[in-house]
């Protein structure tokens, strides 16, 4: 079963920056779409942005420009550059994958991503 690992989660300032990593446990050439996805408390689990093979990429409508979402093949690794951070974008951040049969990996821990002042 492939696995991810998710890092870069933390405290951060409104107006502030982070950047989360996701690593798989296998070559993600494997793989349609990755992407983010984020769950606030209380609300359910949402995508954030998604890039495909061929690098397209889809952001949701909250992130306004805001987000930027990248992969390296080499690395086995894509990643979710985040900006102007908002305490609304407070959520455990997670990473997931699509195969080629639109089958999701399992999820993993994600990341806490807190945006206060």
């Amino acid at each position: 079963q492939v696995q991810f690992v998710e890092s870069g989660g933390g405290l951060v300032q409104p107006g502030g920056s982070l950047r989360l990593s996701c690593v798989a446990s296998i070559d993600i050439v494997s793989f349609s779409t990755v992407g983010w996805y984020r769950q606030a408390p209380g609300l359910v689990r949402e995508v954030v942005a998604t890039v495909t093979y061929d690098n397209g990429t889809v952001y949701a409508h909250f992130v306004k420009g805001r987000f930027t979402i990248s992969r390296d093949n080499a690395k086995n690794a894509w990643y979710l550059q985040m900006n102007n951070l908002n305490p609304d974008d407070t959520a455990v951040y997670y990473c997931n994958a699509l195969d080629f049969k639109f089958r999701f990996g399992n999820w993993g821990q994600g990341t806490q991503v807190t945006v206060s002042s």
